[in-house]
């Protein structure tokens, strides 16, 4: 297969995963190349995502790193065989790569639980709130870009809204709720789209007040992605106004999931944070 000029993060992370199993069966890159009738060199862009692998070879891979994880292999299988093009790659060359990432990312999930303090979470959001904050960037963007990334993000709702919506909790701070990204009449509107969407059985969606005793994860935003099986699980966290990291070690994973469950149990129960939602909303 011939060698990419881009590398999508989705490529990079079949490499990560096959990385890790072969340092899993303790093996150098010299003796799986070996092991596997290849070069180290041609080993190192397969699991750099520079270069694509076949089934069979992926299939070999974990034959020859003693992996025995069926659905893994299953998952990674699917990874290095799928050839999907999605609606984001008409985004492509005008928004940052990270953009896309998140998209194909969110493509393939099979569930989403997102934590926020400072702003509604994304999948939640209105088009006016959207541009609101994208329009609050600096340096400003170009009003056209705003429009492109507010588009962006209103496409990216169908991992919840469309006919394939999967299971989605949300945990919105107070704080969000309240901060006014637009005027008073595009605040209430925001509360109640909330409202409406949250009575989706698929979809939850939890408050914690301001006056909850002994909370202290506000620093604890995140977007947290199921994957095929747990090990392809990722978290989002924004770093830059451009862009993402996309965190994915076994360790960083099991510690989000722990936060995710101290935040949860820290917030009101659903049809009570419906309550408080409608009464923000009603004071507006």
């Amino acid at each position: 297969m011939a060698r990419r000029t881009e590398v999508t993060a989705r490529q990079a992370r079949l490499g990560t995963e096959l990385r890790k199993l072969r340092e899993g069966a303790g093996l150098m890159g010299r003796e799986a190349a070996a092991l596997l009738g290849t070069d180290a060199g041609r080993l190192s862009q397969i699991e750099s995502g520079v270069a694509g692998v076949s089934e069979s070879r992926v299939r070999d891979m974990a034959t020859h790193y003693s992996c025995t994880d069926v659905g893994l292999i299953d998952a990674l299988v699917a990874m290095a065989t799928d050839r999907t093009r999605g609606w984001w790659e008409e985004f492509r060359g005008l928004l940052p790569p990270s953009f896309l990432d998140l998209a194909e990312l969110e493509h393939h999930a099979m569930y989403r639980l997102d934590v926020e303090f400072l702003n509604i979470p994304g999948l939640l959001q209105t088009e006016d709130y959207a541009r609101g904050l994208f329009s609050y960037r600096v340096p400003e963007l170009p009003w056209p870009e705003v429009e492109l990334r507010v588009k962006h993000r209103m496409r990216r709702k169908a991992l919840i809204e469309g006919p394939g919506a999967v299971p989605y909790k949300a945990v919105i701070h107070e704080a969000a709720l309240r901060i006014r990204v637009g005027d008073r009449t595009g605040a209430r509107i925001q509360l109640l789209r909330i409202l409406e969407l949250s009575e989706a059985d698929h979809i939850t969606v939890r408050v914690i007040p301001f006056d909850v005793d002994g909370f202290g994860g506000a620093w604890a935003t995140m977007m947290y992605t199921g994957g095929t099986v747990p090990k392809l699980d990722t978290v989002v966290r924004d770093v830059t106004a451009n862009g993402t990291a996309f965190v994915d070690s076994e360790a960083q994973l099991e510690a989000f999931r722990t936060l995710f469950r101290k935040v949860e149990a820290a917030s009101l129960e659903p049809e009570r944070s419906r309550d408080f939602i409608h009464r923000l909303a009603n004071e507006l």
